[in-house]
């Protein structure tokens, strides 16, 4: 994984909780979008601005292991790396820790994103301007 990483805080609500209280299983991969979209923001690019150059960006694989419960009301924060830059994917390293205690890891995730063009659905290019970018994270 590269060096580069971007860092964005999560506070889990009593919405992303189950019944005990617990974050709900699927929750975690809306945290680790979250954090893939804010770091795309960070890089100046907007996901609207893309779609309406008929481009998008979408899961094709995530792998998850579940490490420790996230809890209501916990203060956490989103880990994100780009571990690999292909012609029309990129692949992330994401981590889900405590907020104070990055040693405390909940979750860990592999998430493969495939660029696309709208009209299609098919695999595009991803935009030279984010390539460039991109390749200088990994």
């Amino acid at each position: 994984m590269s060096d580069a990483e971007f860092i964005w805080p999560i506070r889990v609500y009593y919405e992303d909780t189950d019944v005990a209280g617990v974050v709900y299983y699927a929750n975690y991969l809306k945290f680790f979008e979250r954090g893939r979209t804010e770091w795309l923001r960070a890089l100046g690019l907007e996901q609207d601005i893309l779609i309406e150059q008929g481009i998008a960006f979408v899961v094709r694989r995530a792998e998850i292991d579940y490490l420790k419960a996230a809890r209501f009301n916990d203060e956490l924060e989103v880990r994100t790396r780009v571990i690999e830059v292909r012609k029309a994917s990129v692949r992330f390293g994401q981590i889900l820790s405590l907020k104070n205690k990055p040693e405390y890891e909940v979750c860990r995730g592999n998430i493969l994103v495939a660029c696309v063009n709208m009209a299609t659905l098919k695999p595009t290019p991803v935009p030279a301007a984010l390539l460039e970018e991109l390749e200088r994270d990994v």
